[in-house]
C-alpha cells in the first residue's frame, strides 16, 4: 500500500510537472498575442480574434499550472497559524481539511464536463453517458459520425464568435489534473504523517 502511494506521487508529480512546465510558456503566446492587438489597433484594422484569444490562453495558463502549483505549495493559503506549526501538524490539518478541496474539485469537474456538454449541443441530463457515447461512435465510426451526434455548437457572442467548446475542455482537463493532484498531497501527509519517506516535489 505504502509502496503504492509512493509510486502515484511520483507519477503524478512527473506528470504534472511536465504538463506544469509546459504551460508557464503559455505566457509567452499571451504577450504575443497582447502585443498583436495593440499593433494592430495602432497601426492596422483592429484583429476581432485576440480578445478571446488572450482569454483562452490566459484560462489555459491557469488550469494548466494550478496542479503544478499545488504540489510546489505555491497556492494560495490563508496562514494565520499554519507557518509556525510543526511538519506533522501541518500534515493532520492538510489530510482534514483536503476533503473540502476533494469536494469542490469534483463539483468543479462534474460541472465542467455539464458544461462542455452543453457546448458541443447536448442539453441533457447525463452528461458522461453523452461523452461514452460520442467517444465510442468516434472509435468505431468515424469523425463524421461522432460530428453528427452534436447539436448547435455554443459559440462566444462577440462578433469574432469562436467556438467555445475547446477552452471548456482545457479546464476540465486542469481541473482533472488538479484532483489527481490533491489525492498525491493527501498520500504524501499520509505518509508524514506515519513516519514514512515522503518523496520530494521537486
Amino acid at each position: 500500500m505504502l509502496r503504492a502511494m509512493r509510486a502515484y506521487i511520483r507519477t503524478i508529480d512527473a506528470m504534472n510537472r511536465f504538463i506544469g512546465r509546459i504551460a508557464m510558456y503559455l505566457i509567452f503566446a499571451l504577450v504575443g498575442v497582447l502585443l498583436w492587438s495593440s499593433v494592430s489597433k495602432t497601426f492596422f484594422t483592429p484583429a476581432l480574434w485576440t480578445l478571446e484569444t488572450a482569454q483562452f490562453v490566459m484560462v489555459a495558463y491557469y488550469v494548466l499550472g494550478g496542479p503544478y502549483s499545488i504540489q510546489m505549495g505555491s497556492n494560495v493559503r490563508m496562514d494565520l497559524f499554519y507557518g509556525d506549526w510543526s511538519n506533522r501538524t501541518r500534515a493532520m490539518v492538510d489530510v482534514i481539511t483536503v476533503f473540502f478541496l476533494l469536494f469542490y474539485l469534483g463539483v468543479l469537474l462534474y460541472g465542467g464536463i455539464s458544461s462542455t456538454a452543453y457546448s458541443l449541443g447536448y442539453f441533457g441530463t447525463e452528461p458522461m453517458a453523452f461523452f461514452g457515447d460520442l467517444l465510442r461512435t468516434l472509435v468505431t465510426e468515424g469523425t463524421e459520425a461522432a460530428g453528427a451526434k452534436m447539436g448547435v455548437l455554443e459559440r462566444s457572442s462577440t462578433v469574432w464568435r469562436p467556438v467555445i467548446w475547446p477552452i471548456k475542455t482545457i479546464l476540465v482537463f486542469g481541473v482533472f489534473l488538479m484532483l489527481l493532484q490533491t489525492v498525491a498531497e493527501l498520500c504524501r501527509d499520509i505518509l508524514r504523517l506515519r513516519g514514512e519517506e515522503v518523496p520530494s516535489a521537486l
